[in-house]
């Protein structure tokens, strides 16, 4: 998690990483379009042209965001796979997605905001990626079986956290334990 000094001078440091969490902490509260590199600029104690020298323009700064945001879904991903333990991981994985996008909804909607190259997702090759791709894996016998659960898994996750987060549904975590739950699933699709 990047942190954002409080100081209205900067003086040392990593100024990329000042600036970056300064943008992520005005996501929190200002709407993606809104939101100004000179703001970001004052937040961190800078000159505007300090921002150029590592942000070319305001679509890098929000770009590197949305990489910020899928590192920091992916970390507590893998918190819940963790402390779920084997059996229930992927599940755990799953939920921790859902939760994620209702907490962050401005950071989880801007990581989705952003074309990527055909045939990639917004995860590349990130740890969240990773994780699906081992998991999904562990439940199949070949490519296909596992592309095609990668697939489903995503959009069961990814459409409940739309959903949710659209108003269409309550954002209830006993309904996101109740519909991210594999023996439910798996029931359904057999």
């Amino acid at each position: 998690m990047v942190t954002v000094s409080t100081s209205k001078s900067y003086h040392h440091g990593d100024l990329r990483a000042a600036l970056l969490g300064a943008g992520l902490k005005a996501l929190a509260t200002t709407a993606v379009e809104d939101i100004s590199l000179r703001q970001i600029a004052r937040d961190v104690g800078v000159s505007a042209t300090a921002v150029y020298r590592h942000f070319p323009d305001k679509r890098a700064l929000l770009s590197a965001m949305a990489d910020a945001g899928i590192e920091q879904l992916a970390q507590e991903q893998q918190r819940a796979a963790q402390a779920a333990g084997e059996a229930t991981a992927f599940a755990a994985t799953g939920r921790a997605y859902v939760r994620f996008a209702l907490a962050h909804p401005a950071l989880f909607r801007l990581i989705f905001a952003y074309t990527c190259p055909r045939g990639e997702t917004v995860f590349g090759n990130s740890l969240a990626a990773r994780m699906l791709q081992e998991f999904s894996t562990r439940y199949t016998a070949s490519e296909d079986e596992t592309r095609l659960l990668v697939i489903q898994a995503w959009s069961v996750v990814h459409g409940l956290a739309m959903l949710m987060l659209d108003g269409q549904l309550p954002p209830d975590d006993a309904m996101i334990d109740q519909v991210i739950d594999p023996q439910r699933l798996f029931r359904l699709a057999g």
